[in-house]
C-alpha cells in the first residue's frame, strides 16, 4: 500500500524570490526574507515542498533549459545557506495554453502522481490568481495568496474559499501549521 504525503506547492517568482520579471540568470535570484526558515518549518512538520513554476522565458527562447537549471541550482544553494531545501521543482516552459501551465493544475497533478502526494491534504501558496486556480483545480485543501509578488486587486480577493490572503510565506506557514493543530 502506497502512503500518500501532504505537500505544499509553492510558486517561485514573487513567493520564494524577488520577482524581477524574467529571471534568466542565477545572479538575478534573490530569496525573499524568511523563505529559508519557513521551508524548514514546513518540512519539519512533514510536508513535502514542491515548487511549481511557469517559465515561459524558456519557450520564448530567452533562456535555455540549462540556464533554468543553473537558476534553480542557485536557489538550492541559497536555501542551503539556511539549512532549507525543496523536495522537487516542476516547471512549464510553454508560453501558450498548455495542460501544465498554471492556471491549469497539470504540474500539481503530475507531482502528486510521481511523488505519492495527497492533494486533499495539500496546500498551494502563490502570488497570483493563476496560482490559486491551479491549486483549486488540483483539489488542494487550501490556497494561500501572498502579498510579496503581484499586486493584489479585487479580482484576487473575490476568489471562493478556501483561499486565504497573507503578507508573506512565513504567515502562510503559520496558517498551515495552525490549521493542522485545529
Amino acid at each position: 500500500m502506497n502512503v500518500k504525503h501532504p505537500a505544499v506547492f509553492l510558486d517561485r517568482d514573487g513567493t520564494l524570490n524577488v520577482d524581477c520579471s524574467y529571471l534568466t540568470k542565477p545572479e538575478q535570484l534573490q530569496l525573499l526574507p524568511g523563505v529559508g526558515p519557513a521551508l524548514v518549518r514546513l518540512r519539519r512538520a512533514g510536508y513535502v515542498c514542491v515548487i511549481v513554476t511557469n517559465q515561459s522565458a524558456v519557450g520564448r527562447g530567452w533562456m535555455s533549459e540549462e540556464d533554468l537549471q543553473r537558476v534553480h541550482e542557485e536557489m538550492k544553494r541559497q536555501l542551503g545557506a539556511h539549512e532549507a531545501c525543496v523536495d522537487a521543482i516542476y516547471h512549464c516552459p510553454h508560453h501558450v495554453d498548455h495542460p501544465e501551465r498554471k492556471p491549469a493544475p497539470g504540474m500539481l497533478l503530475r507531482a502528486a502522481a510521481e511523488l505519492q502526494l495527497d492533494l486533499a491534504a495539500s496546500w498551494m501558496i502563490g502570488d497570483s490568481l493563476r496560482d490559486m486556480q491551479a491549486g483549486q483545480g488540483a483539489g488542494c485543501r487550501g490556497c494561500i495568496l501572498v502579498r510579496t509578488g503581484n499586486p493584489i486587486d479585487g479580482a484576487n480577493l473575490s476568489l471562493p474559499e478556501p483561499v486565504h490572503v497573507v503578507d508573506d510565506l512565513n504567515a502562510a506557514v503559520d496558517l498551515i501549521l495552525a490549521s493542522r493543530a485545529a
